[in-house]
């Protein structure tokens, strides 16, 4: 968890809520997130609540979290930073 230090271990799951700076944003930065969770074959739970995202990953079959969940966890992080740097277009 040092690596990844505004995430936190909720109920043995990894969990992370941002905002971004309006409800657009925070849909393309879940649908970057979507692209990323096809190309691992793992999803993570994603809660949007206007421009609040909420991020939750663990792995059902091991009932907890996994170096998978860590990847992802670490490529979303990545994801936010630049989500954040960049202009808002549309």
């Amino acid at each position: 968890m040092t690596d990844l230090p505004e995430w936190k271990n909720e109920d043995n799951k990894l969990v992370r809520t941002t905002t971004f700076p309006s409800f657009m944003r925070a849909i393309q930065f879940v649908n970057a997130v979507a692209h990323l969770a096809e190309r691992q074959d793992h999803h993570p739970d994603i809660h949007v609540q206007y421009h609040r995202v909420t991020i939750r990953y663990w792995t059902h079959t091991a009932k907890g979290v996994t170096d998978l969940d860590f990847s992802g966890a670490k490529e979303v992080e990545a994801m936010i930073a630049l989500f954040k740097k960049e202009p808002v277009t549309y």
